[in-house]
């Protein structure tokens, strides 16, 4: 999937709006929006309107499917926008929109294949050579990174104006039809790319914690190295199995009980110590470390 950029309006800054986007950017753990660079939100918007144009031709406008087609072709559109803005604080958002698109293009798939087959009208096979010329276009459109224009532009419609502004009814549900079919399997790909990102990073939460940690860190080693008359007590040392800061933790039991020694953060699941002077007390992984 090509990289969110988040979409801000002019800026009075003079190195423009699209500096204020990095900086943008760089101020959120997880980047959104950049939704009008994806090829699936392209192809939507073509979907949504030609589904309008479709039934203002074809259909009786008192017609309750009209609401239906239309409504499901805005989903198909709008929740891919939705999702991409929601990215930057839920990945299981993003997630759930996607698929809401994508069940959303599945309705209308279905309105359309019924709208031939109660008229009688021929629905075009996978390989007839209309529909692998509407393919061919698809696969001929290329996104330029450096081109700043609106991705959303209906002049990316053109390229199918030959058959979604036939006069035949059968021409343009059957193009439709193909274009669906083209944004439900972009939506698939976005689908499991987005699945893959959050098995490998993680969700929001969890990059907020780690994060977090990550600060916490960072503010250990500046404090140790501004304050060099601390006691070895306030040097907090790293952890000689994971290298995560340590903690200051006072003996219950064993052979030396009240003493004081550091432990890993991440206990239980890792079980380094040292001792108070610093050197290595214990790197075993059982549990028989004093609690």
């Amino acid at each position: 999937m090509p990289e969110r950029h988040s979409p801000l309006g002019s800026s009075n800054r003079p190195d423009g709006p699209d500096q204020s986007a990095r900086e943008a950017r760089h101020r959120h753990l997880r980047s959104s929006g950049g939704y009008r660079t994806l090829r699936s939100f392209q192809v939507a918007t073509i979907i949504y309107d030609a589904t309008v144009a479709f039934c203002q031709r074809f259909m009786d406008n008192r017609s309750r499917t009209v609401d239906q087609m239309v409504q499901a072709a805005r989903s198909g559109r709008q929740n891919v926008a939705e999702g991409s803005r929601a990215a930057a604080t839920s990945s299981q958002t993003e997630l759930r929109l996607v698929n809401v698109a994508r069940a959303s293009l599945d309705e209308l798939l279905l309105d359309y294949e019924d709208f031939l087959r109660q008229r009688g009208y021929r629905q075009w096979a996978k390989d007839d050579p209309e529909a692998r010329a509407v393919r061919e276009v698809g696969k001929r459109r290329r996104i330029d990174p450096t081109d700043p224009s609106d991705r959303s532009d209906p002049s990316d419609a053109k390229a199918y104006s030959h058959w979604l502004t036939h006069p035949d009814p059968a021409v343009v549900a059957n193009t439709l039809l193909c274009l669906i079919h083209q944004a439900n399997y972009l939506l698939d790909q976005q689908i499991a790319a987005l699945e893959q990102q959050f098995i490998r990073e993680g969700g929001y939460s969890e990059r907020l914690a780690a994060a977090r940690l990550e600060q916490r860190r960072r503010e250990d080693r500046t404090d140790r190295s501004d304050s060099a008359d601390r006691s070895d007590k306030s040097a907090v040392p790293d952890c000689p199995l994971c290298g995560k800061a340590m903690v200051l933790r006072t003996a219950r039991q064993g052979q030396h009980p009240g003493s004081q020694f550091w432990r890993c953060s991440s206990y239980p699941d890792c079980k380094g110590t040292r001792r108070l002077d610093g050197s290595v007390r214990s790197v075993r992984s059982d549990r028989s470390t004093p609690t």
